[in-house]
């Protein structure tokens, strides 16, 4: 069972090592996941284990994440490559690749978190 928190302070950037975790109520390490709550709060998991629903499903998003991000990454290689590329292709292809950064060092500081 884990229990799913959207804290209420302001995330005031990437977080890891596991004396800057935030810990439940015995003392074990809350997971950072990669996703936020609708006001982009951190969302964190309080969990029995790796082997719960919520951990899984974290794990999944994680996974779909960074290969989405791989595919961005290809994406914007490519065009870079052409010297015809609009502005407008140039700013669309630099604001996806701000958001998969954004998600592997979510990802990154979650999983640092974890390994203490």
């Amino acid at each position: 069972m884990g229990v799913l928190l959207g804290l209420q302070q302001p995330w005031d950037g990437l977080r890891s090592g596991a004396e800057n975790m935030l810990r439940d109520g015995t003392g074990a390490p809350l997971r950072l996941l990669p996703w936020t709550t609708s006001d982009g709060r951190p969302c964190y998991l309080s969990s029995d284990g790796d082997g719960s629903k919520l951990s899984r499903m974290a794990d999944e998003v994680e996974s779909e994440l960074l290969a989405s991000a791989a595919y961005v990454l290809t994406a914007a290689k490519s065009l870079l490559d052409d010297p015809t590329v609009g502005k407008g292709e140039l700013r669309f292809t630099g604001i996806r690749l701000a958001e998969s950064l954004g998600d592997a060092l979510r990802i990154a500081a979650s999983r640092g978190g974890r390994l203490g």
